[in-house]
Order: structure tokens, then sequence, then C-alpha cells
């Protein structure tokens, strides 16, 4: 019998051609859905323990980064595949196909090797030397930097350290001002040994990210480990290194929700083909209510897919320009990743209605894919409040957030 995932998960995730503005080696991004689909059945073995646990086990930890899956937008210059922005949303979406907290973490991981084109080069190759180096970070609290000779002494807890049990380095935030919102933030970066991890990560959804609040008590950090929020100068050439850092930060994790979805289209096309509904012998896939659902789902996917990636390349032909346009690209591409967590969850909602009673177990992977779609899109960076931005700047208002 023909596969029924086979169509969503092919076309999808590992055949779909990229965007004409793709730079690079297209066996490059290949190769890294490759080892995504490699790792399918020990991530598939170990699930059941991503809840109990509340982190990814390390023998999977391990295999994500022994297959390169934390250094995606790691510079050339560093040793790193320096992937295109579609690339990198390809593979994040394959990952969290297979597991939305493995996606997360593969999101986060590998968005924040892109330090490696902002750091001092010596001090990117110090840090990415060992091959399952891994940067948790935190933008959703603000430390205190006490400028001090050659660098700061930083103190604060932070939450939502996803990857924290597993993490050798720290990003943060942090201000030399706290007192005064208009003071600018530096992004400061500390080692495992400078902080204490909190045990709190009891949530609903992608439980298997721990992400868990983490703090640290007057500890140096050098200058030259540290470097603006807002502002930057990156130290590569590449374009990933000179766009608007909140953007790409945000580009990070938006094929998150994506992929969840696709993968809950794929759990269900499973179902469908062995389930019935109590009182009848007809499968769920022979009803055609059952197909008109699945057909709009995808219809849906690929819609909040083609939003995000017109997004983006607005973003890139503009980020040399500047000026309003340039506003307006950011705009866009933040009202697109709240457009695609927003969708990710209406697709994992519909398919567990057409599921039944079958789609509240713990064994039925719609139960997991919903609650991981509805834990995703309360990041901030997915935030409804993305519209409120957007329609902001339309009516001729600032945008009103300095985070903008």
């Amino acid at each position: 019998m023909r596969n029924p995932c086979h169509a969503v998960e092919a076309d999808d995730l590992m055949t779909r051609p990229d965007p004409d503005v793709i730079t690079g080696a297209p066996d490059r991004v290949c190769r890294q859905l490759e080892a995504v689909r490699a790792l399918a059945p020990l991530i598939a073995g170990q699930r059941n323990d991503f809840d109990g646990g509340r982190r990814l086990p390390d023998a999977v930890f391990g295999a994500l980064a022994d297959a390169g899956l934390f250094r995606l937008w790691l510079p050339e210059a560093l040793g790193g595949p320096e992937l295109s922005p579609f690339e990198f949303m390809r593979v994040v979406e394959a990952a969290s196909a297979l597991d939305g907290s493995v996606g997360w973490l593969v999101g986060n991981g590998g968005g924040m090797s892109r330090i490696g084109g902002y750091v001092d080069k010596a001090v990117a190759g110090e840090w990415f030397s060992d091959p399952r180096a891994f940067i948790a970070s935190s933008t959703g609290a603000v430390g205190t930097a006490i400028p001090v000779a050659g660098g700061y002494r930083l103190s604060g807890r932070w939450p939502f350290g996803s990857g924290a049990h597993h993490a050798m380095r720290f990003m943060v935030l942090a201000s030399v001002r706290p007192e005064d919102p208009d003071s600018p933030l530096l992004c400061c970066y500390l080692g495992r040994a400078d902080v204490t991890i909190l045990d709190n990560w009891h949530v609903s959804g992608l439980r298997g990210t721990g992400s868990c609040d983490f703090e640290a008590l007057d500890i140096f950090v050098p200058a030259a480990h540290a470097h603006p929020f807002l502002g930057l100068q990156p130290t590569q050439p590449g374009l990933l290194y000179r766009m608007p850092p909140s953007s790409v930060f945000a580009w990070s994790i938006c094929g998150v929700p994506l992929g969840i979805a696709s993968g809950a289209i794929c759990s269900f096309a499973e179902l469908a083909s062995r389930k019935s509904r109590p009182g009848t012998r007809a499968l769920l896939r022979d009803r055609e209510t059952v197909q008109a659902t699945v057909g709009r789902t995808r219809a849906m996917l690929r819609a909040a897919r083609a939003f995000l990636s017109d997004a983006m390349r607005d973003l890139m032909a503009v980020n040399e320009t500047g000026g309003e346009r340039l506003v307006e690209a950011r705009a866009t591409i933040r009202i697109a990743n709240a457009n695609a967590a927003e969708t990710a969850m209406s697709i994992t909602d519909m398919l567990a209605a057409s599921a039944g009673a079958a789609a509240i177990f713990e064994t039925c992977g719609l139960e997991r894919a919903a609650r991981d779609a509805h834990a995703a899109a309360k990041h901030v960076a997915m935030s409804p409040n993305n519209y409120v931005i957007a329609g902001r700047l339309v009516l001729g208002l600032d945008a009103g957030t300095a985070r903008f």
C-alpha cells in the first residue's frame, strides 16, 4: 500500500524547490535534510522520554549535534554551512515534522550559531571548536551589566533558556542602566559554569525543549564576549549577518509551527487509513468531509509558507536599501511569522477534530502536535502583537515598541 505520508513529507520538506534567491550548492541543504531523515528512528524510539524528562535525552541531543544541526548558520569562514534563510527553514521544518521539541532546538541552536558572524573570529573559533557546541539564548528579560575594566559584571535571571541542560554557553540581554527603558541593550555570553539552571519547565507543549529559567550573580563578562543587541556590526560579510538581527532571530524559529503542522497532516493521513468512526466500517479517509479537511489544511500550510518566503525575499532585496522599504519589509515578515503560527494551530486543531476521541490519547501524534503548535505560537516572535505593529506603521504611527 502507498505510504499516505509520502506525498506530504517528500513534497513539503525534502524535495521542495528553493526560492530563486537561494545561494550556495543545492546538495548542502540536501545533506542536512538527509541527516534529519536518518534521525527519525532514534527520535521515535525515545520520544516517550521527552515529556518525562522535560528535555531531550542525551542520546538524541548528541545525535542532533553530531549531524551538524546546531551549526546551520555558522559562517563558512569558521567551517560552518552558512545556510541561506530558505535552506535553514527547510531543515527546521523537517526536524519539526518529526517532533516539535526537536525542531525547536534545531531552530534555536542552529539559529544561535549565527553569532559567529558578530563576535571576533578568534572568539567564535574557540566557542565552536567543539562540534557539539550549543548556545542557549534568552531575550525574555533584561539583566544588569555594570561596566568594569575589560568588560562587565553581570547579574540577572532569564526565562525560556531552550536547551539549557545541554548548553555550553548562554546568551542573555543586559543593560548598563536597567532603570532607563531607553538604555541600549547588550548581548552577553556566559559560560555554563557561570549560570544556575532552575528546573521549572513544567508546561503543556514543547516539553522536550527543557526551556528552563537560569540566573547569574555578579559574573565577569569580557568585552569581547558582548555586543549590542541592535545596530551591531557584523564581522563576516554574508548577507545573513547584515540583515536586521531581530528579523533573523524570529526567522530562526518560524519554521517550527509549519513543520509541526506538516507532521500533523502526515500523522492524520496514517490514522485515517486504518481508523473508522464508531458505528460504521468506513475508514476516515473514505469520507468526503475528511478529504476536504485534509485538502484545506494542505492549502493553508502552503499559503502560510509562501507568505513567509515572499516576506523574506523582500527583506533580503531591500536590506541594503534601508529607509521606509526596509521598515515595511521588517513589519511584513513579523506578520508572516504570526500568520504561520496561527495557521499551524488551526491545522492541528482541524485534524484533531476530524480524528475524534483518538486525538486525545498521548499515543496519537496529533495530541502532541496540537499542544506543541499552541506552545510555539506563544513565542514573542510569532505574537499577534505583530499585527498591531504592522497596522500602526500603515496608519502613519511609529512601531510602538523599542525592539522593532
